[in-house]
């Protein structure tokens, strides 16, 4: 069967499974597809009819899982590491900050302005490199998303301090980046909505622990 995953970078990775196969063969193909070696802490991901986020199993079958198409699944870090400098290759260190950009834009990691602006900042030099007036256009950043509510005043702030980093490598501004953002309160935590009794409550799962609240 085919099935469409969507990788951290926001692109689409087509590929066929065996229509029994479990879902570690799926999570290896991506795994395989992306290079990556480091696979302890990420996971594949699917919506269930209610539409909630769910991890895929692993060790069943994916048609047991999800038993009718369309086969669509996101690529996800499942466990966010304490100490992210501590990743073995820039490669992981790049999707745990693919990840943790989106989760700062999607604001389920929530921040202040002044971190805003840092985290931002090493964002812009990552993608983009060295501030350069000659090739960047006066608005360079203003495509780019790094909150959830980007505003011109926080835009100008980040480009103050991008103009800084000049000789800073994309992998240096993403060890920054890991650096800032796991001194965040909600940094690896994954918020899920979970009924007990005849209450709703939030579920929270944290890097080695549950909490209900």
């Amino acid at each position: 069967m085919q099935c469409k995953v969507t990788l951290l970078d926001g692109s689409d990775y087509t590929l066929d499974v065996e229509k029994r196969a479990k879902g570690q063969v799926l999570f290896d193909k991506v795994c395989d597809h992306l290079n990556l070696l480091e696979k302890d802490y990420f996971g594949i991901t699917y919506k269930d009819v209610d539409n909630q986020k769910n991890w895929l199993d692993p060790s069943k079958e994916l048609k047991k899982q999800i038993r009718t198409g369309p086969w669509n699944f996101a690529f996800n870090v499942k466990f966010y590491p304490p100490d992210p400098t501590q990743l073995a290759e820039d490669i992981t260190r790049y999707y745990l900050c693919l990840q943790l950009r989106d989760d700062v834009v999607s604001g389920r990691l929530p921040c202040s302005f002044a971190t805003h602006t840092v985290l931002g900042s090493y964002t812009v030099q990552s993608e983009l490199g060295d501030y350069d007036p000659e090739e960047l256009a006066s608005d360079y950043i203003s495509e780019l998303r790094f909150a959830p509510n980007q505003t011109k005043e926080l835009e100008e702030k980040v480009m103050e301090l991008h103009k800084t980093y000049k000789g800073m490598t994309p992998a240096e501004a993403e060890m920054h980046f890991l650096e800032n953002a796991k001194k965040l309160s909600m940094y690896g935590v994954d918020l899920h909505h979970a009924k007990v009794t005849s209450h709703c409550q939030s579920l929270t799962v944290c890097l080695n622990k549950f909490i209900v609240f």
